[in-house]
C-alpha cells in the first residue's frame, strides 16, 4: 500500500511571543487542569507581536472568610501576613507567587498578571480578627505574595483600608512594595512610624530602565522607586531596600550600585534574595530569557543550577532564599561588605506590640445595616 499525499495543513504549534506591557511570554495551562492549551497554525502563518489579541486586566471579587495568613517558615522574619490581592499586574516574570494561580484553575503565566482577585472585605475581616479575645499581636507583613500597591489599588484602596484599621489599633506593620503608590499613604504610615509601628522596604531589582521594563513591565521605574525611598525616609518612616531577586549574569553586577543609590536616598536597611524558580516559574523564566536575552540564557540558568546543587530550585528552608555553593557565597560576601561600608542594618527594627488595643466594636445598629450594604 502506497502512502498518501502529505497533510497540507499539519498541526504546527505556534511559538509564544512577548506581549507589550506583560511579563510572561506564555499562558501555560495550570498544573491541576486535566487538559493542555496550545496555539496552532490555522494556515495563515504565525502572527507577529502586533497581531496578538491583548490580554486585558480583569478584577474579580475574592470572597475570603479570613484575611490574616500565618506561616511557620524558619527563614521568614514574620509569621502573620495579609495579601489584599491575588495575582499582580506588575507582571514580574520571576515572581515566586505565580504558581498560586494554579489553585484557582488559572495559568501562572499571563493569567497571573491579567486575571486579578481583590479582597474588598479585607479591612472588615481584619477588624473582626483583631477583635477576637484570643488574638495575640505580632507584626503583620503586607506584600509577601503580591504587591499591595499594584495599579488596581489606586482605585480600590483596599491596602489603605487595612492600614486605617492597623493604625486605629496601634498594630505594627511592615510593607514590601515596588510601587511609588505607597507615598499616597504617608499620612497614615508617618504617624504610625513615629510610634514605632510601621516600616517599609522598596524592592529595586535593577537600575537599568530597559531591563526593568521587560522584566517587571508595570512596576514603577527604577528612578521612581529611589524617589519613593527618599520620600518615605524623609517622612520619618524606617525604610529599607530589597535587592531582589539577584539574577546571575543579568543583574548581579548591579548589587553594589543599587545599595549605594538606596543609601543615598535614605534607606537604613537592606536585604537580598537569590532568584527563586519554583514549579512553573522555571519554564516561564526560561521562556522569558529566550525571548529577551537569548545570548545569556544558558549562562544564567547554568549559574542558577550551581546555587541549587544542579537543579533550578531547592525548596529547603535555609537554602531556598540564598542558595549555596561558590557563586552564592560570593553574592553573600559582596552584600555583607557593601552593607558594612554603607551603614545598613546597624539597628534592628521591631514593631512595638505593647501599644496594641483591640478595635472598638461597631454599634449593633451599624452591624445590622451593613448586611444591606452602605
Amino acid at each position: 500500500m502506497r502512502p498518501g499525499p502529505p497533510d497540507p495543513h499539519p498541526d504546527i504549534v505556534l511559538p509564544d511571543l512577548p506581549r507589550k506591557g506583560r511579563g510572561a511570554v506564555s499562558n501555560p495551562t495550570g498544573r491541576y487542569e486535566p487538559g493542555r492549551r496550545v496555539a496552532e497554525d490555522d494556515g495563515w502563518g504565525a502572527p507577529d507581536e502586533d497581531d496578538l489579541p491583548p490580554f486585558r486586566t480583569t478584577v474579580a471579587y475574592d470572597a475570603s472568610r479570613t484575611i490574616i495568613a500565618r506561616n511557620q517558615s524558619p527563614d521568614i522574619p514574620f509569621d502573620q501576613s495579609i495579601n489584599p490581592y491575588r495575582g499582580c499586574e506588575h507582571g514580574c516574570v520571576y515572581c515566586y507567587a505565580r504558581p498560586t494561580h494554579a489553585y484557582l484553575g488559572l495559568s501562572p503565566g499571563l493569567d497571573f498578571e491579567t486575571k486579578l482577585f481583590a479582597k474588598p472585605d479585607a479591612p472588615a475581616l481584619l477588624r473582626q480578627e483583631l477583635a477576637k479575645p484570643g488574638y495575640r499581636p505580632a507584626l503583620i507583613a503586607l506584600g509577601t505574595n503580591t504587591d499591595p500597591y499594584q495599579p488596581v489599588e489606586r482605585g480600590l484602596r483596599i491596602t489603605r483600608g487595612i492600614l486605617e484599621v492597623l493604625a486605629e489599633c496601634h498594630h505594627p506593620v511592615g510593607i514590601v512594595t515596588k510601587s511609588a503608590l505607597i507615598q499616597r499613604d504617608i499620612d497614615i504610615l508617618g504617624p504610625m512610624a513615629a510610634r514605632g509601628l510601621a516600616m517599609a522596604y522598596v524592592s529595586v531589582t535593577t537600575l537599568d530602565r530597559d531591563l526593568a521594563r521587560r522584566m517587571e513591565p508595570r512596576a514603577a521605574a527604577p528612578t521612581r522607586r529611589l524617589e519613593t525611598i527618599r520620600a518615605l525616609a524623609q517622612a520619618g518612616i524606617p525604610t529599607g531596600v530589597m535587592t531582589a531577586p539577584i539574577i546571575p549574569a543579568l543583574n548581579d553586577h548591579e548589587m553594589e550600585r543599587i545599595l549605594e543609590e538606596a543609601a543615598g536616598a535614605g534607606a537604613a536597611f537592606a536585604g537580598y534574595v537569590l532568584l527563586r524558580l519554583p514549579l512553573e516559574i522555571k519554564d516561564l523564566f526560561s521562556e522569558w530569557l529566550q525571548a529577551h536575552a537569548p545570548g545569556k540564557a544558558r549562562h544564567v540558568l547554568s549559574l542558577v543550577r550551581q546555587t541549587h546543587g544542579g537543579a533550578l530550585y531547592d525548596p529547603a528552608f535555609g537554602r531556598r532564599m540564598k542558595g549555596e555553593g561558590p557563586y552564592a557565597q560570593l553574592i553573600a560576601q559582596r552584600f555583607k561588605l557593601a552593607c558594612e561600608r554603607l551603614g545598613f542594618n546597624r539597628q534592628r527594627w521591631r514593631g512595638d506590640i505593647s501599644q496594641f488595643r483591640p478595635p472598638v466594636p461597631e454599634p449593633a445598629d451599624r452591624r445590622q445595616l451593613s448586611l444591606f450594604g452602605d
